[in-house]
């Protein structure tokens, strides 16, 4: 019998926000997948996992490069789905952990890819993305009535997002650690900057909260930032 495939969303930070599903799983893997985009020790998501980690559970640190050049040299892929599916076929319970939401912004959508045609079982847990996270922690509803919401990769074409913070009440932007000074103009120019609020590392170590956000500009942003924000009443 070959082994289950899981992808575990394991939440933003905090080991409690881990849903009853996931942990079940964890328990059930025989080996972890600890996903990690650079060649060094530790992975976030296998540290908020950890306190439901069986002391024999294998670990597995397996090095994604990053999408872009995963299109010109896919050879760590296929290294890491030749590795993932000898674990199955050996009748190992295979759990790839992930950040957030496993079909969020995540490696996993990828491995997904690679794995969906095999002859696999493949169970997806949802996880709790950072944002429902940080608008529970903060108070701050998300999006109420007929509100629009929309989520943005702050790594979008400028005019991609001119477009749609022109179409929202309401903007989650993600990945602002890149290019944080042209996020703050950009809230700026269509007046989401006032009530914008940014969260790094939320439920993790060295949590930080910025209400002023404008004030920051000329700071980098952690890796784990995401910004929540509405447009500034008239």
């Amino acid at each position: 019998m070959k082994g289950v495939f899981y992808g575990i969303g394991v939440g933003p930070g905090d080991p409690e926000l881990l849903t009853v599903k996931a942990i079940h799983a964890i328990e059930a893997a025989d080996v972890l997948i600890a996903p990690k985009t650079e060649k060094k020790d530790g992975s976030v998501a296998l540290s908020i996992a950890k306190p439901y980690l069986k002391p024999d559970v294998e670990i597995v640190y397996q090095v994604f490069p990053m999408v872009k050049g995963f299109e010109h040299d896919d050879s760590a892929w296929k290294e890491n789905k030749a590795e993932i599916l000898g674990l199955l076929n050996q009748g190992k319970n295979v759990a790839f952990l992930t950040l957030g939401d496993p079909m969020f912004f995540s490696t996993y959508i990828y491995v997904f890819r690679l794995l969906e045609h095999e002859d696999v079982r493949i169970e997806t847990i949802p996880g709790i993305p950072a944002y429902a996270a940080i608008s529970s922690q903060l108070g701050r509803p998300i999006v109420e009535g007929n509100e629009v919401l929309t989520i943005i990769p702050a790594t979008a074409k400028r005019e991609k997002m001119k477009r749609a913070m022109e179409a929202s009440d309401n903007v989650v932007l993600m990945k602002v650690y890149r290019n944080f000074p042209d996020v703050i103009e950009m809230l700026e120019e269509h007046g989401m900057a006032k009530n914008a609020v940014l969260v790094s590392r939320a439920g993790l170590d060295g949590e930080q909260v910025f209400h002023d956000v404008a004030a920051h500009r000329a700071e980098r942003p952690n890796y784990l930032s995401t910004i929540l924000t509405r447009r500034d009443a008239k």
